[in-house]
């Protein structure tokens, strides 16, 4: 089916005329001779000047230019035939920690080191492309929460973005309060049983003006349900040599993480492994959807840069018309008219 998705645009198409009748004629800056005997030349010759626009032979290109350009800014669309989509009804936001700790090489992936926020992308890359019929969202957060991804059918590229995070492109510091308080504003309007946050973090509340607590508090009042993920080796896998060892799991807030996830009626999960990320992943699979009614989308073509393509070859041969005469008059010629 043929549409246009703008067509208010082509109540501007008497505009160039309007503009000719209301603006005052354009000064050239040029000296003008004044002949007293224009009446009785023009009445002799039988032709009268007038202020009106030139004949239609002579306007008819720029007008076909004008409409063009009306076409292709109404965005005229080819629609398809309606295609449902399920949905299953589920409201998954992704709060993923980017905080300098993050960086950490302390996990495991097929036999080799890598960071914790590396085998988030990973795995969690996966359990997103796996949301059929969900709605997925992004939230990326270090001293400071922001939305990456707003909920969206496209798990593609909320996975795509998850991939594209880097350590402290949000900050330092670890803000949880703010990604949880970001999250219920982003999910409060949504149906009830289907507010679902998604914390993935391997510390402990360390900026931010939201406490967690309250945050959570104020998931709990607003029907979203917490699960909380704490990320990073187990305290007793000391990591280094002599002075420069190192036990990660130290900093991670666990008994604040349970915390929150209780008060909202979710539950606390602990990631040492990709094995133990996997398990948290096929029970989060195991949340309960919301039926929704299937939602009817249309395969949308645009089609505006044909007009779009016409007004401008039409343009290029107006300018070769006008050039074109003096352009190739030989060069003596040219001399002669100045």
């Amino acid at each position: 089916m043929f549409d246009f998705a703008w067509p208010w645009i082509f109540l501007l198409a008497p505009l160039p005329w309007l503009l000719r009748a209301l603006l005052p004629p354009a000064d050239s800056g040029e000296a003008a001779l004044n002949v007293s005997f224009l009446d009785e030349l023009q009445d002799l010759s039988g032709q009268r000047a007038t202020g009106n626009l030139p004949g239609w032979r002579l306007q008819w290109p720029f007008v076909l230019v004008w409409l063009c350009l009306l076409l292709a800014a109404a965005r005229p669309q080819w629609l398809g035939e309606r295609v449902a989509i399920p949905a299953s009804g589920r409201d998954l936001l992704l709060a993923v920690d980017v905080s300098g700790s993050m960086d950490y090489p302390d996990m495991q992936w097929q036999d080799q080191n890598i960071s914790r926020l590396k085998l988030v992308q990973r795995l969690f890359g996966e359990f997103i492309e796996q949301r059929q019929g969900d709605r997925v969202g992004l939230i990326l957060f270090g001293s400071q929460a922001y939305l990456q991804a707003p909920l969206t059918f496209d798990r593609r590229t909320v996975r795509t973005w998850l991939e594209e995070a880097r350590v402290g492109i949000a900050g330092p510091n670890t803000a949880i309060g703010d990604a949880i308080g970001l999250a219920v504003k982003r999910l409060r309007d949504q149906p009830a049983k289907s507010r679902v946050l998604v914390l993935i973090t391997d510390g402990a509340h360390t900026g931010g003006s939201l406490a967690p607590m309250t945050a959570a508090q104020l998931a709990a009042e607003n029907g979203v349900t917490l699960y909380t993920i704490g990320i990073g080796a187990l305290p007793g896998q000391v990591r280094g040599l002599g002075i420069f060892a190192r036990t990660p799991g130290l900093d991670l807030d666990e008994p604040g993480l349970v915390a929150m996830a209780e008060l909202t009626g979710g539950q606390y999960f602990r990631a040492h492994s990709s094995e133990a990320l996997r398990e948290i992943g096929a029970t989060l699979d195991r949340l309960q959807p919301v039926a929704q009614q299937d939602l009817p989308l249309r395969r949308t073509e645009e089609l505006y840069a044909w007009p779009l393509a016409a007004a401008l070859l039409l343009a290029l041969l107006l300018a070769v018309r006008v050039i074109r005469p003096l352009g190739s008059a030989p060069y003596w010629l040219r001399r002669s008219r100045r």
